[in-house]
């Protein structure tokens, strides 16, 4: 009940707060030069009733409406826009104020426009509806926020590396603002490292752009506020089109949209009582400064601490709420997990320890970029991956990684040693892995003939702990996404390690599957519902272990450019072999060991279950350990595997399932 009242006092008091704001000082207008229009004439009564038009319509309309009144030479168009997370109410009341204010701020203007926090207004007597150009920007800072000065120098955490942050959470929220809203607005946070703030950050575009110019829009924003913000801790750009903003405390209604690393645990800054924003550089007229009256100023300062306690409030609250359980934790310290960051390294040291990337140090190209051999000055060997600038992996991914590497220790998984970012290059560095990846062994026929069956079996049931650690004792539940045998790499003693962690998804200890609209990893190992749908689960990286199984038992790769008999994929034929009775001709020829001919058709059982079309059919990553290592046990009959029918017939290609099948010629594609 408590809450509750808490809930519904801080509902009001934000909402007070948030009225009160709307009506604050103009941020910057924008008053034309071209011409004037006289009291009473025609083009002052248009514009009394576009005025009226553009707030009714646009309370209606979610925040955005444009419109045209009159004829030439009366002729005048408009346009509002209010910001996406504010009520209808709060719309309302900033446009009205635009109006009185652009009135006394631009006398008799026959064209204007006028900025606030919650909206913009727009007019003129030329017609600029039908147009995307969205020249008349403002370029402002926060004077109460500063310079990037950094905070862990000794880390190298660098003004570079700050700019290169900003520029990840607007490139992200400016791709969801422009292609997965309707408004075309999102807000976003961005938290990569303790020795960084949370950032925060917003973009928006008017809601009758096409995804594709919205982008656009947004993008030039960005390259102009890089430049123009270099190192600044808190920035906007105004817009009439488009406009953006970044912080380093919140200023939208809210929780982000989108999350960049791990905010929670953070302490949130919040903001300055007022924050003044300076035009970078001053080349349009200044706004002029409007008392409200030391009354009003002292109501909006009181508020502003009541709202400041609330927020207070609602945060311990939600923190008691989310705090990780006594289990938790020590689950979480019998694994000795750890919150520290990885180091990070300067690009010279790298460059150094690697030859300047030379060709001779080169292990080989991943889908993401190449991968060096380096060694560090106290004689640590490392492998260095080199992000390509052309590469699918943007810096989200590269966090993404960073981030849950240095927290994850597993023997099964491979340690991340460092990394560094430095302009547009982008750096993981790893513990060196003197035998490369599976991939490696397991589809060549000469080299395949090193791993016999015993070697196999305990690779086989190293990835199967390391799954399991990422399934079930991690403190956070793990989904890898993109299990193959090259992001299974082994150490001098052939143990493996599971690599690759930037397409992982995190998922609470409660939460069982997540969806998305952009579907990465590699096809041939990917879960149908997940290929079709987005949707993915631990069942997901069961399927992938299924079909990784079936590849190290067989020697062969699920898809290529080979045909299996009637069948296009590994997994339709070892599906007629077993409906056959037939599973020896599964088995590669280099496993000869005829007393181990037992296990390795349970492990081609096991496979078959993992790679069933329905995920609720398929094992837990426990159950398959069970069924590995347990003698005496009776495993349920498999039912019919994903894709097992994709045939080769005299008209092509014969697909039986309704699923979306990707058009690929390289089996490894990401």
């Amino acid at each position: 009940m408590k809450n509750q009242n808490l809930c519904l006092f801080a509902f009001f008091l934000t909402n007070l707060c948030l009225h009160l704001s709307s009506a604050a000082d103009v941020l910057y207008q924008i008053c034309s030069t071209t011409g004037n229009y006289t009291v009473n004439s025609t083009y002052d009564f248009n514009l009394d009733k576009l005025s009226s038009s553009l707030s009714t319509e646009a309370v209606a309309e979610q925040g955005f409406y444009e419109n045209t009144i009159g004829t030439a030479p009366d002729q005048i168009s408009g346009l509002v826009l209010c910001r996406g997370d504010i009520n209808s109410s709060i719309c309302g009341d900033c446009l009205n104020q635009s109006f009185k204010d652009v009135m006394n701020l631009c006398p008799y203007s026959k064209a204007a426009t006028i900025y606030y926090d919650f909206c913009l207004f727009r007019y003129s007597n030329q017609q600029f509806l039908n147009s995307s150009d969205n020249s008349q920007v403002i370029y402002m800072w926060s004077t109460q926020s500063g310079r990037f000065s950094g905070w862990d120098p000794s880390n190298n955490i660098t003004k570079d590396y700050f700019n290169s942050v900003v520029a990840t959470l607007l490139s992200t929220i400016s791709d969801q603002a422009a292609f997965n809203s309707r408004k075309h607005f999102w807000t976003g946070a961005i938290n990569i490292t303790a020795s960084l703030p949370v950032i925060y950050g917003l973009s928006q575009c008017t809601p009758d752009f096409s995804n594709n110019t919205c982008r656009a829009c947004l993008q030039d924003l960005i390259d102009q506020t890089l430049k123009s913000f270099d190192g600044r801790l808190g920035a906007r750009v105004l817009g009439v089109r488009c406009n953006l903003r970044y912080e380093t405390y919140t200023f939208f209604s809210g929780n982000p949209d989108q999350q960049i690393g791990s905010i929670s645990g953070t302490v949130i800054p919040t903001p300055p009582a007022s924050s003044n924003f300076p035009t970078q550089p001053p080349t349009m007229n200044s706004p002029s400064s409007t008392s409200k009256g030391g009354k009003i100023k002292l109501l909006i300062y009181v508020l502003i601490i009541g709202c400041f306690i609330v927020f207070l409030l609602i945060r311990s609250l939600r923190s008691a709420e989310t705090e990780i359980s006594q289990e938790e934790r020590m689950l979480a310290t019998n694994n000795n997990e750890t919150s520290s960051d990885s180091p990070l390294f300067d690009f010279n040291q790298i460059a150094n320890a690697t030859g300047n990337f030379s060709s001779d140090n080169k292990l080989g190209e991943g889908g993401f970029g190449p991968v060096y051999k380096g060694v560090l000055q106290d004689g640590l060997e490392i492998a260095v991956k080199r992000l390509s600038s052309y590469s699918g992996q943007g810096l989200v991914e590269f966090i993404n990684e960073t981030q849950l590497m240095a927290k994850l220790q597993h023997r099964n998984l491979v340690r991340l040693v460092g990394w560094c970012i430095q302009g547009e290059e982008k750096i993981l560095i790893y513990e060196f892995m003197p035998n490369m990846s599976l991939d490696y062994f397991i589809f060549d026929k000469t080299r395949g003939e090193l791993l016999n069956w015993e070697r196999r079996f305990e690779i086989i049931e190293g990835i199967a702990q390391g799954l399991l650690y990422l399934h079930k004792h991690s403190r956070l539940r793990i989904i890898h996404r993109d299990l193959k045998a090259s992001n299974i790499l082994l150490d001098s003693e052939m143990n493996p390690k599971i690599s690759d962690f930037g397409l992982a998804r995190i998922f609470s200890a409660k939460e069982l599957q997540g969806n998305t609209n952009r579907v990465v990893g590699t096809y041939g190992y990917m879960a149908p519902e997940y290929a079709s749908e987005g949707l993915f689960s631990i069942k997901s990286d069961v399927f992938s272990f299924g079909v990784l199984l079936l590849e190290i038992v067989s020697g062969i790769r699920n898809m290529g450019f080979h045909q299996y008999g009637d069948f296009l994929n590994l997994l339709g034929y070892a599906w007629d072999r077993w409906k056959e009775g037939n599973i020896a001709e599964l088995i590669s020829p280099v496993l000869t060991e005829a007393p181990h001919r037992q296990i390795i058709e349970k492990c081609i059982h096991v496979a078959l279950l993992c790679v069933q079309e329905n995920p609720a059919n398929r094992p837990t990553m426990s159950d398959v350990i069970k069924f590995l290592t347990t003698a005496s046990i009776i495993l349920p009959e498999p039912k019919q595997p994903a894709y097992f029918n994709v045939r080769v017939t005299e008209q092509g290609v014969e697909p039986s399932c309704s699923i979306n099948y990707m058009t690929l010629t390289n089996p490894d594609v990401r």
